[in-house]
């Protein structure tokens, strides 16, 4: 059964397979590290814009390590999960700076750089050197779960383990790159989420879900998401033509990306913004105006959900050392890269007028 699920995949991949991606046999570990960070939490058609603006602006590894953070961050701004941002750039620095620019080779070392996981790692040995390593995402998960029907959770330690050995003992160990890419777009393009082509799939004599109507309850998930909800309220303080912001810091979501004055309430502000005491204490004895309160905004993450508004104040001097902000020019306020949440609000076309 294994030997004929491999067989029947690579004649699928040979015979029908017309995926295309820009980086399908890329063998530069560089090239091809780029795109799996990019494509981690992330759906091809979002990344593909963001892996031709890395490459082209910085075309190897040594001009990623020297980069500026800020510049890295506007590249990546707006593809989310920013942990991968500041792993791609400490990662980038340690192969410039410490292995002469050049990758690690091996699946174990690969795996020892910071942000590539078991996955990362098995993709650029197997693409980039010909390592029999395999590849598990979702997309295999989900068609091995449904071929062999397995209903252990994919998201335990035991259904990691058993997708993992299961993926290792079906790979063609001559032809790694080539299997691994096959199993991937299979399950992009054949093995679905929703409405997979169970109908015309190469492999549906042999498919346990197929055979048992069980393709949509597989694969199990055990873990239910739970999500919650934000209320952002940022305060754009204009001060003689110039805006206040800072970096974000700490575990949360927007590491390391700028933001307004932000005040995070429990939920929605239902009373008039001048009389907010966070406002009153920030300001200390400096008189302020509001100017223009936007609409609210929304924006849905993995986890949680966003809502909030912008308020414009005017004030007439700068506001108190220690303040944790920074005054930035309406000129120069494009180079520091923003959330998503916040560029929605930016790229609304009267919006820049409003701030000054």
């Amino acid at each position: 059964m294994k030997a004929d699920f491999t067989r029947k995949l690579l004649q699928w991949n040979k015979e029908s397979n017309t995926r295309s991606m820009p980086w399908k046999g890329e063998k530069d570990p560089y090239r091809i590290w780029l795109s799996e960070i990019i494509l981690q939490q992330t759906r091809v058609e979002q990344g593909l814009s963001y892996y031709h603006k890395f490459v082209e602006t910085f075309p190897s590894v040594q001009h990623l390590a020297a980069a500026p953070e800020n510049e890295v961050f506007k590249c990546w701004e707006g593809l989310g999960y920013y942990s991968r941002c500041r792993n791609l750039i400490a990662t980038a620095r340690k192969v410039a700076n410490e292995l002469n620019g050049v990758f690690p080779s091996t699946y174990e070392s690969i795996k020892e750089l910071k942000g590539i996981g078991p996955y990362t790692a098995a993709a650029i040995s197997s693409f980039a050197f010909n390592l029999p390593n395999a590849v598990v995402d979702g997309n295999v998960q989900r068609v091995l779960s449904r071929y062999f029907g397995i209903s252990t959770p994919i998201d335990t330690t035991s259904g990691k383990k058993l997708y993992q050995e299961l993926a290792q003992a079906l790979i063609d160990t001559e032809q790694p790159a080539v299997y691994n890419q096959a199993i991937m777009d299979f399950g992009a393009v054949i093995c679905k989420p929703q409405a997979p082509l169970c109908a015309t799939c190469i492999q549906n004599t042999e498919c346990e879900a197929f055979k048992h109507d069980l393709v949509k309850q597989l694969p199990v998930k055990e873990k239910t998401l739970v999500k919650s909800t934000r209320w952002l309220y940022y305060f754009i303080i204009v001060s003689d033509h110039q805006v206040y912001i800072r970096q974000r810091t700490g575990r949360d979501i927007w590491e390391s990306l700028h933001e307004f004055v932000l005040y995070e309430a429990k939920g929605p502000v239902e009373t008039a913004f001048q009389e907010l005491p966070f406002l009153k204490d920030m300001m200390k004895e400096i008189p302020f105006t509001i100017g223009h309160i936007s609409k609210m905004y929304r924006q849905q993450l993995t986890h949680q959900t966003i809502n909030g508004q912008f308020i414009t104040l005017n004030i007439p001097q700068p506001l108190p050392e220690g303040s944790g902000y920074f005054p930035v020019s309406k000129s120069r306020l494009a180079e520091y890269p923003f959330p998503r949440f916040i560029n929605m609000f930016l790229e609304e076309s009267a919006a820049p007028a409003r701030l000054f």
